[in-house]
């Protein structure tokens, strides 16, 4: 029943006169007529009693107040109103993004299970009287927000008044985190489950770990990552859920500087919060760093600590010099002796196509690595360049440039020379290839099947070649695009800019990662070929190893040996 108090056709008259006055709809009038009284209530079947009063003012200069009643309350029969009850307002229908990430939150998961207490749009929004964020009538308001929130959650809003966050907010500082900006605006998330290094890098790094912010309010620049680089944050980055994240140590609302006898982390609260997750910890136990920073030297264990990592680096580095130093002379004498066998006498490259090889490696070797050093510029890829991207550009586009370059170079090689023309008939692919690789791959799993003979290249060598061909076009016509996108764009939409940029990107790493997995096997990583062929350098082979990978190869070209080969004595 709807419960009217005295005088309600004088009060209806007042309100349909102040409803015009703010320029609301006739249909809106008409609702206000009833709604607009103060006196005006609805008995729950809990039995309890529910305001129906809408304040016509407020509604009226509200966000909703042009959008008239039933644009948010469409299931209302006017004809049968108030006789069937009416749903609550469907903020979906204008609202669909904001309405998915509600439903996908802690409230809405709440409401799901039978919580009708849980929060909805209403409960923090407001309902007729719905202003912009930036109001300060709004309940959202950045410095209303925890109060907002604290109307359910009145313990957690008691703690946070009493936290550093808290108290920064009430100076008006507008850095200053609230409820929404750790748990998150519509998709309100619950924190406890979290494990420690999303907790820290997703929530706390926001603000702590942001060069800007710690150098604005004089903190230090390294707690997340240092956090992080702590057992517990290593722990926490494999998985682990038990391991303990910033609010384990510094609270999770109450959060309070450790000079501050109510912290968490105060000298003299230390035992009772580390022992939450290691009981039986003592004096001795809390005064290990929990942030690992070997920079600090306060204490005489930060400073045997300190010495003792530096200590171990100039160990680590004099070991690794002296013992790779040793190798590297090792390897170099094993292949000089390799470069001097007086019977590697089979001519495998000459010597222009040995300059266009040469040309090809170094221009990819420095494309990829400038190309990746813009892609992930925090790996030590990025780092050669010391952030520097003027340099890195003119160096990967001169890296291009002698690509394209050498590209030019071999078309006229192949097209107009003897030699080239001999190169590009050998190494054309032919339906033996196919035949060739099966038969190769039949013996590589059952070593009694006998191993296929090859022409002047074989069928890896051609797949590599031909992949080389069509890798070096792709890359050739996307990088102009992207370098002179300011010339292509005025005759071409831009996104043809954005998918050759996608093209580059994963054709570079589709290029790369098939040198080092197809190209270095066969140079280096092939025991037979192994420590590296030699071939890049001189163009020779010996006639055992040509007999056995190109033997159907009748004219191989063969010299004398090097004037300068000797036979050494094998260590």
């Amino acid at each position: 029943m709807f419960a009217l108090r005295p005088r309600a056709v004088l009060i209806a008259l007042v309100t349909i006169l102040m409803s015009s006055s703010l320029g609301l709809r006739a249909e809106d009038k008409d609702c206000l007529a009833c709604h607009g009284q103060a006196g005006m209530t609805k008995q729950a079947p809990d039995g309890k009693e529910i305001s129906l009063f809408v304040d016509a003012k407020k509604f009226g200069t509200s966000i909703h107040g042009g959008n008239g009643c039933v644009s948010c309350h469409a299931d209302v029969d006017l004809a049968s109103h108030p006789g069937n009850p009416v749903k609550p307002a469907a903020c979906v229908s204008c609202h669909e993004k904001a309405d998915a990430s509600y439903n996908a939150s802690h409230h809405a998961s709440a409401k799901r299970a039978g919580n009708t207490k849980a929060a909805s749009c209403g409960d923090c929004h407001g309902k007729h009287d719905i202003v912009p964020m930036n109001d300060p009538a709004s309940p959202l308001l950045r410095s209303k927000v925890a109060t907002t929130c604290g109307s359910c959650h009145s313990q957690q809003l008691k703690d946070y008044q009493a936290s550093s966050h808290g108290a920064a907010m009430e100076k008006g500082v507008h850095e200053a985190p609230t409820c929404t900006d750790c748990h998150g605006e519509h998709i309100i998330t619950g924190l406890k489950a979290q494990v420690g290094s999303t907790a820290s890098s997703g929530v706390c790094a926001r603000c702590h770990g942001d060069a800007r912010f710690n150098a604005k309010f004089n903190m230090a620049d390294n707690r997340i990552s240092s956090f992080l680089q702590s057992y517990h944050g290593m722990a926490a980055k494999l998985g682990d859920k038990s391991a303990a994240n910033c609010a384990s140590c510094h609270g999770a609302h109450k959060i309070l500087p450790s000079s501050n006898p109510e912290s968490q982390i105060n000298a003299a609260n230390l035992v009772q919060t580390c022992g939450k997750c290691h009981p039986g910890a003592g004096e001795n136990f809390i005064t290990g760093r929990i942030h690992t920073d070997y920079r600090n030297t306060a204490t005489l264990g930060d400073k045997i600590n300190h010495w003792v990592r530096n200590i171990y680096i100039i160990l680590i580095v004099l070991t690794v010099v002296a013992m790779g130093g040793h190798n590297l002379l090792d390897w170099f004498k094993k292949v000089r002796r390799l470069y001097r066998d007086p019977n590697r006498t089979v001519i495998r490259m000459k010597l222009s196509q040995r300059i266009q090889h040469a040309c090809f490696a170094l221009s990819f070797i420095i494309l990829a690595l400038t190309g990746f050093a813009l892609k992930y510029p925090d790996s030590w890829v990025g780092a050669i360049f010391g952030a520097n991207e003027a340099v890195r550009r003119f160096v990967h586009r001169s890296a291009a440039v002698v690509m394209m370059g050498a590209s030019a170079y071999h078309i006229l090689y192949v097209a107009f020379t003897k030699e080239g023309r001999k190169v590009l008939v050998d190494i054309f692919p032919r339906p033996q290839d196919l035949f060739d690789g099966l038969k190769n791959l039949g013996h590589l799993f059952n070593n009694s099947r006998p191993k296929p003979k090859f022409g002047r290249f074989s069928y890896a060598e051609k797949v590599e070649y031909w992949s080389l061909v069509w890798g070096t076009a792709v890359m050739a016509v996307t990088g102009l695009l992207i370098w002179f996108k300011l010339f292509f764009t005025q005759w071409m939409p831009r996104w043809v800019v954005d998918v050759a940029t996608t093209i580059h990107l994963f054709e570079a790493i589709l290029a790369t990662l098939a040198i080092i997995a197809w190209h270095l096997y066969f140079v280096i990583f092939d025991p037979e070929i192994y420590p590296v062929s030699l071939t890049f350098l001189d163009g020779r082979t010996t006639p055992e190893h040509y007999e056995h990978e190109h033997g159907l190869d009748e004219h191989p070209e063969v010299v004398e040996p090097k004037a300068s080969a000797r036979t050494e004595e094998h260590e």
